[in-house]
């Protein structure tokens, strides 16, 4: 892996680009960004505790960066710090999932229903050209960007709300799902659903409803809870015991 640590001026003229990555990044900024790549790859895993002396060789940069870049991670929800015990990756639990859902969903909803109302019309054009970048990736069965412009058309409609508290609180909710949800997208034949599912959004928010745009994405939301559930009880042990609970809580 690359380092992103720079040369010295001594060493020579630094290279254009990383002059302007450094002006338009902190270093701290740059340390987290990677640590968080490394979190949602699977390359530093769920539970695993993180050493900053470690971390810092790794990327070539000192312990401070580094212990800043710990504490924005934790607000953001992708590792949490026990005293005395130091930093872990986030561990989220069905249950805990469960819940994160539920909230995501009631803040979606008023979203819906917000949009349907304050949506212009650059925003409903951006909204649908996110949805037929989707549609391509779908069909051509490639996961990686349609999961990237999946998270990107979920953080627009939230961020078209206008609504700066809500937006943090969301982002982290997806945060913390996004440490584990990821397996769900992945499920045969989800892809044309979630597409249907995506447009049907988008056709209520443009037809200023707000009780229908704010209903799809509930419904969206909690459909995506349900798919999770499929996922991690197919094959697994208590797949049973975790179906009826996904059963008695969405009653």
């Amino acid at each position: 892996m690359p380092k992103i640590a720079v040369k010295p001026m001594s060493a020579g003229k630094p290279p254009v680009a990383t002059i302007a990555l450094l002006q338009s990044s902190s270093l701290p900024m740059l340390v987290q960004k990677e640590l968080e790549r490394m979190i949602l790859a699977g390359d530093l895993a769920v539970g695993a505790k993180l050493n900053e002396v470690a971390i810092a060789e790794r990327l070539g940069v000192s312990r401070g960066p580094v212990r800043e870049a710990f504490r924005a991670l934790e607000e953001s929800g992708l590792v949490h710090l026990e005293k005395n015990r130091g930093v872990f990756v986030r561990q989220i639990s069905i249950e805990e999932a469960d819940e994160i859902y539920e909230v995501r969903a009631a803040l979606d909803e008023w979203v819906g229903r917000r949009l349907a109302q304050i949506a212009s019309a650059d925003q409903l054009k951006e909204l649908k050209a996110i949805v037929e970048r989707m549609d391509r990736a779908a069909a051509k069965n490639d996961l990686d960007t349609w999961h990237s412009l999946n998270l990107e058309f979920h953080d627009r409609l939230v961020e078209y709300a206008g609504n700066a508290k809500l937006l943090v609180v969301y982002r982290r909710l997806v945060n913390e799902l996004k440490l584990f949800r990821r397996q769900t997208l992945a499920q045969r034949g989800s892809l044309p659903v979630f597409a249907r599912e995506h447009r049907d959004i988008v056709i209520k928010i443009a037809s200023r409803n707000g009780a229908a745009a704010g209903k799809a994405l509930r419904d969206h939301v909690m459909g995506s809870r349900e798919r999770m559930h499929r996922s991690r009880s197919v094959g697994g042990p208590g797949a049973h015991h975790v179906a009826a609970r996904a059963s008695r809580r969405s009653r």
